[in-house]
């Protein structure tokens, strides 16, 4: 059974020495893709970033990475796991390149 479910990504990258052009998430199912970033929003340059997904599902959690300078985060290990909540919106914070 399909439902909606708002997940509010907050991304910390106050970590990153060079400078940031562009910040994206990365992940499966739609709107987010593997092939393409969607672009993630300033909330304070080269510290921290946001994007707000709206998707209809029927899972439970979906799987994601972040994109920043074109450089997926952590390499060679698994995607991040988001756990949905149940009350339809979650709100996920990250570290770039840090697992949680």
């Amino acid at each position: 059974k399909s439902y909606e479910q708002t997940v509010v990504f907050t991304l910390d990258v106050s970590d990153i020495k060079e400078k940031i052009e562009t910040v994206g998430l990365r992940g499966e199912g739609k709107p987010l893709s593997w092939d393409a970033d969607l672009p993630m929003n300033p909330i304070k340059n080269d510290s921290l970033y946001t994007v707000k997904v709206l998707a209809t599902t029927g899972y439970k959690f979906a799987e994601v990475k972040f994109v920043v300078n074109g450089k997926f985060e952590l390499e060679g290990k698994p995607n991040r796991r988001v756990v949905f909540d149940e009350s339809r919106i979650t709100n996920y914070n990250a570290k770039f390149n840090t697992e949680k």
